[in-house]
């Protein structure tokens, strides 16, 4: 008996809806705000830890991809990390600096939606 709705199912996202749901989560929070990277794994895996947990390693290598292209920042204890390539520990995601126009502007959403509060 298999259920084809079963939330506990381990999440295959490729790199590019990794990096979409970033954007899109950075860009929804709002400047100066950071977003937690298991949210990006949660949007994608689902709530249970067998869904969103095998999502952690993926989600860090496109963060460090998309820091190196200066879409995103890694954040440890408030500042940017020096070298995106070599730092541990806990981390958050926030726009990059100086992203006036939002972290999601590279990529497209389709419907606009949540640009409104962007200045």
């Amino acid at each position: 008996m298999t259920n084809p709705q079963d939330p506990i199912r381990p999440a295959r996202a490729s790199e590019e809806a990794i990096a979409e749901t970033m954007l899109r989560l950075v860009a929804e929070r709002g400047a100066g705000k950071t977003i937690c990277p298991s949210e990006v794994a949660r949007a994608l895996g689902g709530p249970h830890p067998d869904g969103w947990g095998p999502l952690m390693q993926p989600v860090r290598r496109v963060a460090v991809r998309l820091t190196k292209s200066g879409q995103v920042a890694i954040l440890r204890k408030g500042r940017p990390v020096p070298d995106p390539d070599d730092f541990r520990g806990i981390y958050r995601l926030a726009a990059a600096p100086g992203d006036a126009s939002g972290a999601a502007s590279g990529t497209s959403s389709g419907n606009g939606a949540g640009n409104a509060s962007e200045v």
